[in-house]
């Protein structure tokens, strides 16, 4: 009799390649066989009539982490992976923000402290770099890419926290230096604070003008001129939020060239829309997230760049902050939309909000809602094969869904700290019922199990994207060969 601890009996199997009928075996916290009429299980989980998929990865969450406007977002690590494992996602990759000034190795030691107190799945970090100076990219990259920290990313945007062209060219140097992975905000800053000004200037103060404060082409340039630095330097690029149809076709041009730029979008540019800003009084500050929300053309040309392979995979840029003077009313009860605090909660509502626009609708199958919201950003990260597949030897992360259940979604359905939800008075259907993380049922019918400080930390090397071709623009090469240094 085979010696498995849990065996997932009678579900349906799906992977980014696969749909199937099968049983799953579980020993300790990997999954050791895949199969129909497996053994029994010390412990076992009826899954007829229920999908068995593999837990999420969500590849772009803030938590407990400060803003550059000086604002800390509303989640612990406890409270944001909590509501994580409840949505189905088991692997969070989230950031160490350094701020200028500050010591890059000291910033991602304070966020270890953080995630080993309360994080409850699984994580593993980006390095935020607000000031690349020449010590830290020298000196302090270098040891912490190679324990584990294989992704950085930089803002073109946000006044506390961009990076000007050079600093921009000098980090993807070192990143190529190192095999690090380079995730970009790509927004151009003089549009944004320009549009801001004049805006605020004529009374245009509600949330609604958040979308104009950041004009569609503040995107387009902005990804245009990312895509020819990494064509000078050879150094593979991640578009993060892209949310307009001219931002993902700047992208699949590139692509098309040979440019190694990849690119995401998040839930909210393919679920909500600039309309949903409309509020009465302050009320859409809610919905303020930078890049703001776009049009109903625009959520068409995600789905199209995802379904072509110019954005690889959707995230859910978890940002909650209180709908109070903590959070997105710190500057008082009528800020203008300038003053309000960019991002929103959904890392809970990612996997459930995309199975419904997805699976239910019939617009995807299961394999590329698989692909686009685990295996994808797992392999990008360098989390594969570990994370974001049901194959054996793989940690036994498994979401089991019921895809018929219907919910219908409101602020006290949710479970981070944000205090609202977006998409409160939608229902969906197809919803996690059960959770499992590394071997351990994590949720159960919908009910928490696991305690805080029990995920884990992740190092990771550079995953394929990482990778550079080899192809140096001429420019470079040949300054290169005359031996200029390029710092």
């Amino acid at each position: 009799m085979a010696d498995y601890d849990l065996v997932i009996r009678g579900g349906t199997v799906g992977t980014a390649s696969a749909v199937f009928d099968a049983d799953v075996a579980i020993a300790g916290e990997s999954i050791v066989a895949v199969g129909r009429g497996l053994p029994a299980g010390k412990r076992e989980i009826d899954a007829r009539g229920r999908l068995v998929l593999p837990g999420g990865v969500d590849a772009h969450a803030h938590i407990e982490q400060l803003s550059g406007m000086g604002v800390m977002n509303a989640d612990t690590f406890e409270t944001a992976t909590g509501s994580s494992a409840l949505g189905g996602t088991t692997t969070v990759v989230c950031f160490a923000a350094q701020h200028k000034g500050k010591s890059l190795t000291r910033v991602v030691e304070d966020y270890h402290a953080l995630a080993r107190k309360g994080t409850i799945v699984d994580y593993a970090l980006h390095m935020i770099l607000a000031d690349p100076t020449e010590t830290v990219l020298k000196e302090e990259l270098p040891p912490l890419v190679k324990s584990g920290h294989a992704s950085i990313k930089l803002f073109m945007t946000y006044q506390h926290t961009k990076v000007d062209d050079e600093q921009l060219l000098d980090t993807l140097i070192a990143a190529r230096e190192n095999k690090a992975l380079v995730c970009v905000h790509a927004e151009n800053n003089g549009m944004i604070s320009w549009m801001g000004r004049r805006l605020v200037e004529r009374g245009y103060r509600a949330p609604q003008y958040h979308a104009v404060h950041h004009p569609r082409l503040c995107e387009t340039e902005a990804i245009y001129r990312l895509c020819a630095f990494a064509e000078l330097v050879d150094q593979p690029v991640i578009v993060y939020h892209v949310s307009t149809a001219e931002g993902a076709a700047v992208i699949r041009d590139a692509r098309g060239r040979g440019i190694k730029v990849f690119g995401e979008t998040c839930t909210q540019y393919l679920t909500l829309t600039v309309d949903d800003l409309v509020k009465p009084g302050i009320e859409g500050a809610k919905w303020i997230c930078s890049p703001p929300l776009r049009q109903v053309s625009d959520q068409e040309a995600l789905w199209k760049a995802l379904e072509l392979g110019d954005l690889q995979f959707v995230s859910s840029d978890h940002a909650p902050y209180r709908f109070d003077d903590t959070g997105k009313l710190r500057a008082g009860p009528d800020p203008s939309f300038k003053e309000v605090a960019n991002g929103m909660p959904g890392l809970e509502l990612r996997l459930p909000l995309l199975f419904d626009a997805m699976v239910a609708k019939g617009r995807y199958g299961i394999e590329k809602f698989v692909e686009w919201t685990a295996s994808a950003p797992a392999r990008m990260y360098g989390l594969h094969p570990r994370k974001g597949s049901i194959a054996i030897g793989a940690d036994a992360d498994i979401c089991i869904w019921d895809p018929k259940r219907r919910t219908t979604i409101s602020d006290a359905t949710v479970h981070d700290n944000a205090g609202y939800t977006p998409y409160a008075g939608r229902t969906i259907e197809g919803w996690p019922v059960s959770v499992v993380r590394r071997g351990e049922i994590v949720v159960d019918d919908g009910k928490l199990k696991a305690s805080a400080g029990s995920g884990v930390f992740l190092p990771r090397e550079a995953g394929e994207a990482a990778v550079p071709t080899g192809r140096l623009s001429p420019e470079f090469d040949e300054a290169r060969n005359f031996g200029a240094r390029l710092y």
